[in-house]
Parts: C-alpha cells; sequence; structure tokens
C-alpha cells in the first residue's frame, strides 16, 4: 500500500527502506516482483534490504555499510561475487 501510494506521485527516485522484512516467503517474492517491475518502468529506486543476496541480484550498484559508513561499493554483480562481501552478508 505504501509502494502504491508513493508511486501515485510519478516519482523519479523511489527510497525503500526494507520492504521485505517480516513477511512471509511469498509476498517477498512479489515485493521484489513489484520492486523490479517498477525499475523496468524507469523509476530509479534506492533500496535498503536486508536481504543482500536478493537485493544485489537486481541491481544495479550496491553499496555495503558497516557501523553506518560505506565500506565498499561497485556494480552489485561483482559485490554479490566478492568473497568478503559472501563472508559477511550472505552467509558463505
Amino acid at each position: 500500500l505504501a509502494m502504491g501510494r508513493a508511486l501515485m506521485a510519478r516519482p523519479k527516485v523511489l527510497l525503500l527502506d526494507e520492504p521485505s522484512m517480516g513477511l512471509s516467503p511469498i509476498m517477498v517474492d512479489k515485493i521484489f516482483e513489484v520492486v523490479d517491475t517498477i525499475h523496468k518502468q524507469g523509476v530509479t529506486i534506492l533500496l535498503v534490504e536486508q536481504n543482500a543476496s536478493r537485493a544485489l541480484a537486481m541491481a544495479n550498484r550496491g553499496y555495503v555499510m558497516e557501523s553506518g559508513e560505506i565500506t565498499m561499493t561497485g556494480e552489485a554483480k561483482a559485490l554479490l561475487t566478492d568473497p568478503k562481501v559472501r563472508a559477511a552478508y550472505l552467509g558463505e
């Protein structure tokens, strides 16, 4: 509902903070589908998300923050395969 209300203003940039938090796995899938659809329609999305692997899989760029400071940045696909990111944030 909150995303729908935000989209009514036809934003150029949509800021989303943990849109999947507390949702069932099926609803998480739906949220990520909606975010992807919105992005494909030309809306830039700034997404803060606990599900780092899902977020990086669909993102263009990624930023890794530790204690409020950006410690890594780069193309999302590169961060997704970075051993440090995988160990610290993706549980591997």
